[in-house]
């Protein structure tokens, strides 16, 4: 009845704390109501802004051909993944929680506007709190007003128009969960440190999460303690303490001051505007080149199959496409041959015989960057310099990589190490290289900018390149998903990117997801990807253990496994990051989320699994990341399990001397004293004709 008093919303989505979403273990659903989900769009209502509402631009309408075809595609959801699963952001973190005042705010709902959405970072959740606290003072100030009305009125309206009986536990209810939300919100507000940004704070809880998922994890299995280690040190940085060695890797003498990798190419000074090939690369096979380079604006371009046609030459092709696709070339006053000369001259300090962080990944890594800059969400949000940044960006985010890891280099005393202070070492590389290259001869392609201009760039691709150090991922994890989240609970659905903080933010994500984008193409590429990057690590391997070092975790060909190591990295790593960066984009990124999870579970499917395990029903669906045993590994704990029964046996004997657990009475066959006696000796066990009854079980 329209003015009764709004019921007391304790149930309900406005109170967070009693929300059943907040247990352990429970998932958040997504597309559970599609028309509550399409109000996640990103829109562009301006160059600097988004829109949360509409994901549309400026101007623009849902039937507009401009839109592209993106919008149409998000909607069409297919049936197998509208109950996709969510990422372990979305689980309670109350089992870390030290009081009930500090409990986990995981279930917050910002408004009635997001519905089933979730707010998981904190300065959202208490912004959301906030939220609620004001709307039920508000629901409070309207029962006063209602009451103080009712005793006005007494006798004088008809009794239909009336507005109900109202009770004193409607208003003392909604005024204790009120007082229950702000007590909350103090208390959140009370440890906050003020030398922390509110983006630490997320990633600190998600550091946290993600330490207690590894540690379940790596009690699953030893293969599973493996990936835990490398998630763990790849992308938390934290690195366990290792002994160095007292050498260092051979490496030529120079100057420290001196960039490495730099050498000079055959092509730099033959390369003029006449003799510019069309599609930027000299090739035989120009024709199907560029019937190939026709999906360069389509996510999951074969990289392998471009740089079979150009020559090994994919970087090369592609970028010099893009850049003629977005008309860079002129909008910056860049000479095509300089710009040929320059990709040649890059290309060629990416190395050919590192398996995985070659010239190839790099092409693959700058293709996925352009078409997510072209995603309707962020269609005209970035300047012509921004997107000239992030391409180029891309690009050389890799150059010159030796194959092994920055911990290997800082291990073995690398002059890189010592020259950036074991500080993103690699990273600092790669931009050193990719800016000095520009100095040779007829490569400067931004000769033509503004002083402006120019430091404006560098100071941009600097800032996305230092963002692919893999050790920073949960920091740039937690620092969008809260401007994601905050701008959710505080701007209607506008999130406006008005300021350079915020615009180089979701760039630096942009280019850290192409960089980890493997598991979101079709399954073909992403295997290649996969052999390739486990080549690498296997390579690295061999080096360590020819050199004593500690091999690192899943760089041990002998031990690791593929197919649990792409789960773990899909689980922890890519869905966490590539469920935030879709929030961002919505609707656009949902089919990449589809394959994203179409992948992992083809994986998962590869994971042997021991006959005991394979008749056990899976328990608790998705709610927790499983391994099953391997058959080795399972047979390796049967072997332990039989020890150390073995060792209480010889305990126990030892202590009651009455008990003669080998006496004549308790076995007469030689065969079963043999092997009672040799297990634990480590010792075959030989019958009475030779031959050998029972394998050694020592070392």
């Amino acid at each position: 009845m329209q003015g009764a008093p709004a019921p007391a919303p304790a149930s309900g989505p406005g109170s967070p704390r009693d929300s059943p979403r907040g247990s352990p273990g429970l998932f958040r659903k997504l597309l559970v109501n599609q028309s509550i989900r399409l109000q996640r769009r990103f829109t562009v209502a301006h160059p600097l802004c988004f829109d949360l509402e509409n994901a549309l631009s400026c101007g623009r309408s849902a039937l507009d051909p401009q839109v592209g075809p993106g919008l149409g595609q998000g909607v069409q959801t297919s049936a197998q993944h509208s109950q996709r699963r969510e990422s372990f952001l979305y689980r309670s973190d109350s089992d870390y929680e030290l009081s009930p005042k500090a409990m986990s705010r995981n279930s917050s709902v910002a408004s009635d506007l997001h519905g089933e959405d979730m707010i998981v970072t904190p300065f959202a959740q208490v912004l959301a709190s906030l939220r609620t606290v004001r709307r039920n003072v508000a629901a409070i100030a309207h029962l006063q007003g209602l009451r103080a009305a009712k005793q006005a009125s007494i006798g004088s309206p008809s009794a239909g128009s009336q507005p109900p009986p109202l009770t004193e536990d409607t208003g003392q209810k909604l005024a204790l969960e009120t007082l229950d939300e702000l007590d909350w919100c103090l208390d959140q507000l009370e440890t906050l440190q003020t030398r922390h940004s509110v983006g630490e704070m997320a990633s600190n809880k998600f550091k946290r999460m993600l330490n207690r998922e590894l540690t379940h994890l790596s009690e699953t299995s030893r293969s599973g303690t493996q990936v835990s280690e490398y998630i763990s040190r790849t992308f938390l940085d934290q690195q366990t303490e290792v002994e160095l060695l007292r050498g260092t890797l051979t490496e030529p003498p120079r100057p420290m001051s001196q960039i490495s990798g730099l050498h000079e190419l055959p092509h730099n000074a033959s390369l003029s505007t006449a003799t510019i090939p069309r599609l930027g690369v000299q090739t035989d096979q120009e024709g199907q080149l560029a019937k190939e380079l026709e999906d360069t604006d389509k996510w999951g371009l074969d990289v392998f199959k471009v740089a079979e046609l150009s020559g090994n030459r994919p970087l090369t092709a592609v970028v010099f496409s893009i850049f003629q696709k977005r008309d860079l070339l002129k909008t910056f006053q860049i000479p095509v041959d300089t710009l040929v000369t320059y990709l040649l001259t890059l290309e060629g300090h990416y190395h050919a015989d590192v398996a995985y962080h070659n010239s190839l990944h790099a092409t693959d890594v700058a293709q996925s960057t352009h078409v997510m800059l072209a995603m309707p969400a962020l269609e005209a949000v970035f300047t012509d310099l921004e997107v000239l940044a992030a391409i180029f960006a891309s690009a050389i985010h890799d150059v010159d990589h030796p194959g092994v890891s920055n911990q290997f280099l800082i291990n073995t005393n690398s002059e890189l190490a010592l020259m950036y202070n074991d500080t993103s070492v690699l990273e600092n590389h790669h931009l050193a290289v990719g800016f000095k290259l520009l100095q040779a001869d007829n490569c400067n392609i931004f000769q033509n900018l503004s002083t402006k201009q120019w430091l404006s760039l560098r100071r941009m691709v600097i800032d996305m390149v230092l963002a692919t150090d893999m050790s920073k991922h949960m920091n740039l994890l937690a620092d969008l998903k809260t401007m994601v989240e905050t701008k959710k609970v505080t701007s209607l659905g506008v999130l406006l990117l008005d300021n350079y903080s915020d615009r180089i933010q979701v760039l630096q994500n942009l280019v850290h997801c192409a960089d980890l984008s493997n598991p979101t193409k079709p399954l073909p590429l992403y295997r290649q990807w996969t052999d390739r990057i486990m080549a690498e690590f296997f390579q690295q391997g061999d080096r360590e253990r020819e050199a004593g070092m500690d091999i690192s975790p899943m760089c041990d060909k002998h031990t690791a496994s593929v197919e649990k190591s792409q789960v773990g990295f899909i689980d922890y790593i890519a869905h966490p990051l590539w469920e935030t960066w879709a929030d961002l984009v919505h609707p656009d990124a949902q089919d990449l989320l589809d394959t994203l999870e179409d992948n992992r579970e083809w994986y998962q499917s590869k994971i042997p699994r021991s006959p005991v395990d394979a008749t056990i029903p899976e328990q608790g669906g998705h709610d927790r990341f499983q391994f099953e045993l391997t058959l080795e590994e399972a047979e390796e704990e049967e072997e332990e399990e039989e020890e150390e029964g073995e060792s209480v046996l010889a305990q126990e004997a030892s202590e009651s001397p009455d008990t003669e657990l080998l006496s004549p009475e308790a076995s007469t066959d030689p065969e079963a004293l043999c092997l009672d006696n040799q297990r634990t000796m480590g010792k075959p066990c030989v019958d009475h004709e030779g031959n050998v009854t029972a394998e050694s079980f020592g070392t």
